[in-house]
């Protein structure tokens, strides 16, 4: 099975000297803080990240295997 991680989101707004509420000024509160507990979002708001950071959808996120 898999899960989300966006570790490197985190990673990418540190590098971009932005922050979790920096975030929040783009989405909800909701949307941010599924995105800090690796929660699954919809493509519209992986779309935006992307679009906000100049980024592409595998610079924010990853796939990892988790045990069943």
């Amino acid at each position: 099975m898999k899960t989300v991680s966006y570790k490197k989101l985190k990673k990418l707004l540190i590098d971009k000297d932005m922050t979790k509420k920096d975030l929040c000024s783009h989405f909800s509160p909701t949307t941010v803080s599924k995105l800090w507990k690796d929660e699954f979002v919809s493509m519209d708001v992986l779309r935006q990240l992307c679009e906000l950071l100049d980024c592409d959808i595998c610079d924010i996120m990853s796939f990892i295997d988790t045990p069943e």
